[in-house]
């Protein structure tokens, strides 16, 4: 599950009309999105370090990927720029934590917004499923990684993260009394949330956080 990311400036517009809607449909976010209702997803940083850092984070626990991520600022600056990356050598990365691999794919990410091989500017007008596809050509991204992105970065209202671990956690926990649940399941489930799954993902992985509480 990404990291939640809690009450601030910057409450998409959608969302308490999204969240009223969920409750009025989803007798499961009835009771959740209460529990919740003075948090919601706020702006991250800027396009390129939340890519950057959803590669750090890649494949091990939020703690080792914060420790990791706080070397790298350390090294290369609380917001760093892609014209600063391309500067480093995959040896300069590894030496702050990351895997040689993810070195590359921080440098390959770096090169692609320095020589503007992805536009930002232009994602506003573009579909979530472009945008996946234009996410997707940089190395180290994939589906989940762009997914998290049009989530925590650009707020887009409908997307729906099959491939997330915590999102199947939650529907399981939720709806199917702890069984395991399938991609298909999920689908299903999630059908009564558009145009509003980004919200409904939201306080789901919410409630995973209020559970580990109460445990």
């Amino acid at each position: 599950m990404p990291e939640i990311i809690m009450a601030g400036d910057g409450k998409p517009h959608f969302w308490d009309e999204a969240s009223a809607q969920l409750m009025r449909r989803d007798r499961i976010l009835k009771k959740l999105i209460p529990q919740h209702n003075s948090e919601w997803l706020t702006t991250p940083p800027t396009p390129f370090v939340t890519l950057a850092r959803a590669i750090v984070g890649q494949q091990v626990s939020t703690k080792a990927a914060d420790a990791i991520w706080g070397r790298f600022a350390e090294r290369c600056g609380q917001m760093p720029t892609p014209n600063v990356i391309v500067s480093f050598t995959v040896e300069d990365l590894r030496a702050v934590g990351l895997s040689k691999r993810k070195a590359e794919y921080v440098l390959d990410l770096a090169a692609h917004f320095a020589e503007q091989k992805v536009q930002p500017a232009a994602w506003s007008s573009m579909d979530d499923e472009e945008i996946i596809t234009d996410l997707c050509a940089i190395r180290g991204i994939g589906r989940w990684t762009a997914q998290m992105f049009l989530i925590f970065s650009l707020q887009r209202p409908d997307v729906l993260p099959l491939d997330d671990a915590g999102l199947l956690k939650a529907i399981s926990l939720h709806y199917f009394s702890g069984e395991p649940v399938s991609r298909f399941e999920a689908r299903e489930v999630a059908q009564a949330w558009a145009p509003w799954r980004t919200v409904a993902t939201w306080y789901l992985w919410r409630s995973l956080n209020s559970v580990a509480v109460k445990n």
